[in-house]
């Protein structure tokens, strides 16, 4: 069995990448999502180990201090990290496992993981963004523009992608990131 491709997967909140990943996981068993850690509150029908494991900030900062994470970000206020070691394991069984993360977290990863696939989900556009999140109702005013302000941050990252996806149509930009994964 071959090693499988670690994937770092990231795109501007409400950009579409939960989205996109069901339909990649829907297309093809190879595609395993990390499970990250986070300190943030779950939303409404997220499962503890699913989504995400939701930990206290105590908890987050001694696993910091274990060196066991791949990477961990502070993002609006809330810890997010991926444990190194369930990734491992991932990768050693031949799956593609990607790591649904913000720019700080995947730059993180690139510097330390330079076979990574690097893959920037972006949308048609900003204005199509904000209607995304928006529409998704799961934050205040004061946290959409949070995410809007810190998108224009990200934008700044994106040229250190290898690639860049636009998320214009689920079914395409699932087709366009297998054939990433599949011809690198």
């Amino acid at each position: 069995m071959s090693r499988g491709k670690l994937v770092v997967y990231t795109g501007y909140s409400g950009v579409g990448k939960g989205t996109i990943m069901k339909r990649l996981r829907e297309l093809d068993d190879s595609v395993k999502l990390s499970v990250s850690c986070t300190t943030r509150q779950p939303r409404e029908g997220e499962t503890n180990g699913v989504e995400y494991y939701f930990v206290s900030k105590d908890v987050f900062e001694d696993l910091i201090k274990q060196d066991g994470f791949l990477e961990y970000a502070s993002y609006c206020d809330n810890y997010y990290g991926t444990p190194e070691k369930a990734v491992d394991e991932m990768l050693a069984n031949g799956y593609n496992v990607f790591l649904e993360i913000e720019v700080q977290g995947g730059m993180q990863v690139m510097k330390k993981r330079p076979d990574c696939v690097s893959i920037f989900i972006a949308p048609p556009s900003f204005e199509e963004l904000e209607r995304r999140l928006r529409e998704r109702g799961t934050e205040d005013e004061e946290t959409i523009q949070k995410r809007l302000s810190a998108a224009e941050e990200e934008r700044k990252y994106q040229q250190y992608y290898t690639h860049t996806v636009l998320n214009d149509e689920v079914d395409r930009a699932a087709n366009e990131i297998l054939s990433i994964i599949h011809n690198k």
